[in-house]
């Protein structure tokens, strides 16, 4: 297993925790963009938003779910940002999905 998220979805690499379930993995970001940083992962490996299938529908809704649930209880009501990217040339650098929930600042647009 050669994917980062696979490995701390396992253990393998530790990671401050947010929340875990059956179908997802939230911790915070190691280098984080504003005061609240964290992302959000399927435990199932999925490269990239070009790799989903319609069998992915129900476990990409729980993700968005989780992150506007986790993104309120970390005190971002008043607004916060929830970023995927896709492939090289769309900033992805880890190749298993995953969403940045960013939040406790002003965003600006466009982003850069």
């Amino acid at each position: 297993m050669d994917c980062l998220f696979c490995k701390i979805v396992a253990g393998e690499i530790p990671a401050r925790k947010l929340y875990e379930d059956d179908q997802v993995f939230a911790f915070h970001d190691i280098g984080p963009q504003a005061p609240v940083h964290f992302l959000v992962i399927p435990k199932k490996h999925i490269p990239t938003l070009n790799d989903l299938a319609e069998e992915d529908n129900a476990l990409t809704g729980h993700m968005l779910f989780t992150a506007q649930r986790l993104a309120n209880e970390l005190g971002c009501e008043a607004g916060f940002r929830v970023v995927m990217n896709c492939n090289d040339q769309g900033g992805q650098t880890v190749h298993h999905i995953h969403m940045h929930v960013l939040g406790q600042r002003q965003m600006t647009w466009p982003p850069g």
